[in-house]
């Protein structure tokens, strides 16, 4: 049975608002502010009928519209109806713009009232409903930290279900920054190795010279400042998983003992002749092509077809544009949430324009993009100029046209003022709001692209 609170410092009015709901309502009662806070506090309320003119003001709406306030700050999901008198229309209209969902004029009739909040209560079991949906499909978009609703996250997601649960090798491809080491720690979380180690290393970001001993240790005195042994990457994930990022970077010599790892699970440590025998799981990741390099013989092929057991691919972001506006949600709940400001949502126009952009940095740049626009948006609501200064000239190209042509980011700025200026009828202040531009600012770049009505 759905709680409904009602305000009012009239005890006759109460009681008989009381005796009208209480057959189909649980009826809670409060006569002033800090009643009907208290009771909120306690017990979970899903609709307030709320007199504006409470005690100790009962001559202004300012009690009332202090508990509207409070209300929009813990909850804003309770529906409010405001009871105002018969010629306070300005401050009936003033409580909708705060969140109030309906008013009454005193007198009101009963049959009236119980309709209102027939409906109201109607409308926020919808929103319920659509939240749950909301957060049902996000569940189903989302495996572990990897997000995605695309056809072809979708399918990745069926294999990462599959092979986790096994131990087969497996190679992850894909451009930078599209995520793959983000997919090999989802196989680990969620196989049976969950609670070993994952030890993961950027072949590339580390020097020939001392990648071998990264990778499988040394002993003490294997080299001048060898003071003491000291475990490898192998060692540290047995029983666990290795994730070498970027392996096609190693030297074919390096190569070599990677590929006897593989088949024997066993190596010695650099100064060492003591066999060492693991049990690791080899997760693989590169964003090159393979298949080129072993033509050219920069890469073994007896150490591809011992990595490549199960190849996952995955997409650049330009290639799955419909998981942006996913993404770009998630990024900007995980950025405000430690942002004073409290950022909420991001405008149409800047979802538009990152669906546009081609993402060359892929999924990692689009995480930069609303990290910095967070930080520096001066709105509740990111705008497309907040989104807009966050990609980097250097590696732009993005279609801001309804055509699929692609064109210079100083282009593409060109065709934002243009667009906005046309939803916004050419007024530049207008624009500018939506822009989230100061309108001076806006000024100089149609006078700098000489952009004219038309």
């Amino acid at each position: 049975m759905n709680k409904v609170l009602v305000v009012e410092d009239d005890k006759d009015l109460r009681e008989l608002i009381y005796r009208t709901l209480k057959d189909s309502y649980q009826v809670l009662q409060a006569e002033d502010r800090s009643q009907a806070c208290e009771v909120m506090r306690r017990t979970p309320v899903d609709l307030v009928l709320l007199d504006l003119h409470l005690p100790p003001k009962v001559n202004t709406p300012e009690e009332g519209m202090k508990i509207l306030e409070e209300m929009g700050k813990t909850d804003r999901q309770i529906k409010v109806v405001v009871i105002t008198g018969d010629r306070e229309q300005e401050t009936s209209l003033r409580a909708i713009s705060d969140g109030a969902y309906d008013y009454f004029s005193k007198p009101f009739d009963f049959e009236e009232m119980k309709i209102v909040i027939k409906r109201a209560l109607y409308i926020r079991s919808l929103e319920r409903e659509n939240r749950r949906l909301r957060q049902e499909l996000a569940r189903e978009a989302q495996f572990d930290n990897i997000i995605g609703k695309s056809d072809k996250m979708k399918s990745i997601f069926e294999i990462i279900r599959i092979v986790a649960h096994s131990d087969c090798t497996v190679l992850i491809r894909g451009e930078s920054g599209t995520g793959k080491e983000r997919v090999a720690t989802t196989i680990h979380d969620d196989g049976p190795r969950r609670d070993k180690p994952f030890v993961a290393l950027n072949c590339a970001a580390i020097p020939e010279a001392l990648l071998e001993s990264e990778l499988f240790g040394y002993e003490k005195g294997a080299f001048t400042d060898a003071n003491k042994g000291k475990p490898g990457k192998f060692e540290l994930a047995s029983d666990g998983t290795l994730f070498l990022d970027e392996i096609a970077d190693m030297s074919l010599a390096m190569q070599a003992k990677i590929l006897r790892v593989v088949q024997d699970r066993t190596f010695e440590r650099l100064g060492g002749t003591k066999p060492i025998k693991v049990n690791t799981r080899l997760i693989a990741a590169t964003n090159k092509n393979l298949e080129e390099l072993m033509r050219k013989e920069a890469f073994r092929e007896d150490l591809y077809y011992r990595l490549n057991v199960v190849s996952i691919y995955v997409p650049a972001l330009r290639e799955r544009k419909e998981d942006i506006s996913l993404l770009a949600d998630h990024f900007l709940r995980k950025y405000r949430s430690g942002d004073t400001k409290k950022t909420k949502t991001i405008s149409a126009h800047a979802l538009r324009l990152l669906a546009d952009y081609e993402w060359p940095g892929n999924v990692r740049e689009l995480e930069n993009v609303i990290e910095r626009a967070v930080a520096l948006g001066r709105e509740d609501t990111l705008q497309a100029g907040d989104v807009f200064s966050g990609i980097e000239r250097r590696l732009s190209k993005p279609s801001v046209a309804s055509n699929s042509t692609n064109v210079s980011l100083v282009e593409a700025e060109k065709n934002l003022i243009e667009e906005t200026l046309k939803v916004a009828r050419w007024n530049q202040t207008e624009a500018a709001k939506l822009l989230g531009i100061h309108r001076n600012t806006l000024r100089r770049r149609i006078k700098h692209f000489q952009i004219h009505p038309r």
